[in-house]
């Protein structure tokens, strides 16, 4: 059986962080092995649970140790494995070279951003992600890329072309699911009945651009529309100064209810009526896919992967643009009118996730990877 080693900058609650999860948890015809260059965070634990070897580097965020540099060495002439495969900026660099160095032939690299905006994106990371431009001639075998956009930004960004490679990612279809008993749980539990229920579900950060979605939650509420909101995900509670000045400037605060970060996202996802994305940037965002896979609509931004995800079954609308985000919205209330035409859109949805997104299309996909980096 193969070994992977997976190199990450840290495990705590993000994206590329749950997408390795569902691989290494999901794949039995490979060993997998995570080493992350920080702490555990959120996923440590639960890759132990699956059956992973997993190590922690525990290096400061934002720093480099030598002991951490060695400990990694020491690791990977251990474990030696036939693949390491790295996941963000810091552990493409670090973990891509120091595999180099311990004798490993095949590294690959994982992208997982699209847009590097130096306001909203910290320098060290603009840093790095240039830094890899040029050495990626060199250190990774393959780059792989979680969105079309990724492969575009970083190909223009100086990444060796010819290496670079879309694996989009993959949801687990038997947990994100169409579940009416947890639609009516829910909604019971928040006291919210059959009102028409929007949401989103994404951590506090200037990218998601939550403001984007209060102020055309303003709009629909300035044209007498009657709607719920929740918002799941780190930061998004009632401890977060400047949404609640944003609620109350928009006279949102019973309107909006703040759910917090939350461990059943397939139950919320099916309470919802539709999920809004209003970011400014992302590369592939796995909520748009976890809520069509639950039968829920979708309304986008046009940033990264999103168009491509919700295809002709959504609303997809430019970034930053709340008037063209709420008349989206407006569109979804008037389409629930036509019940069947609703329900058809919404198995298509799912069935859109089935066909193209799932997590046994993504874990062939590495394997695909993987074995034509053993065929060198």
């Amino acid at each position: 059986m193969k070994k992977i080693v997976h190199i990450i900058s840290g495990l705590n609650d993000g994206g590329a962080e749950a997408v390795l999860y569902r691989l290494c948890s999901s794949d039995k015809a490979a060993q997998h092995h995570v080493i992350s260059l920080m702490n555990e965070g959120k996923y440590g634990p639960l890759l132990r649970e699956a059956g992973v070897d997993v190590f922690c580097l525990n290096m400061p965020r934002g720093q480099v140790t030598v002991g951490g540099l060695w400990q990694l060495w020491r690791l990977l002439r251990q474990v030696r494995p036939q693949v390491v495969q790295t996941w963000m900026y810091h552990a493409d660099l670090i973990g891509g070279v120091i595999a180099r160095l311990a004798g490993v032939k095949r590294v690959l690299w994982g992208i997982h951003h699209t847009t590097l905006d130096a306001e909203k994106s910290r320098r060290s990371t603009i840093w790095v992600a240039r830094l890899c431009a040029r050495v990626s001639f060199w250190v990774p075998s393959t780059i792989v890329c979680c969105a079309q956009k990724a492969l575009e930004v970083h190909r223009e960004l100086g990444y060796a072309a010819e290496k670079l490679w879309v694996i989009p990612n993959g949801y687990d279809l038997i947990r994100f699911r169409v579940d009416e008993d947890a639609r009516v749980r829910l909604r019971t539990e928040w006291n919210i009945g059959n009102c028409w229920l929007v949401g989103m579900v994404g951590r506090f950060d200037p990218l998601k651009d939550h403001e984007n979605l209060l102020n055309a939650l303003a709009i629909i509420k300035s044209n007498g529309v009657d709607f719920c909101c929740v918002l799941a995900g780190r930061g998004l509670d009632q401890n977060n100064v400047q949404l609640m000045a944003w609620l109350a400037e928009h006279n949102l605060t019973s309107e909006v209810k703040l759910l917090g970060q939350r461990t059943d996202i397939p139950d919320v996802m099916n309470a919802l009526d539709v999920h809004v994305l209003s970011s400014s940037s992302e590369a592939f965002p796995n909520v748009v896919a976890e809520a069509m896979a639950c039968g829920t609509q979708a309304v986008v931004t046009d940033v990264g992967d999103a168009a491509v995800i919700v295809g002709e079954t959504g609303w997809v609308v430019p970034p930053k643009d709340p008037e063209a985000l709420a008349d989206a919205l407006l569109q979804v209330h008037a389409a629930m009118r036509d019940m069947a035409a609703w329900q058809a859109r919404c198995t298509a949805a799912r069935q859109r996730v089935e066909t193209h997104f799932s997590l046994e299309r993504m874990i062939e996909s590495y394997h695909l990877a993987w074995k034509d980096q053993a065929a060198e």
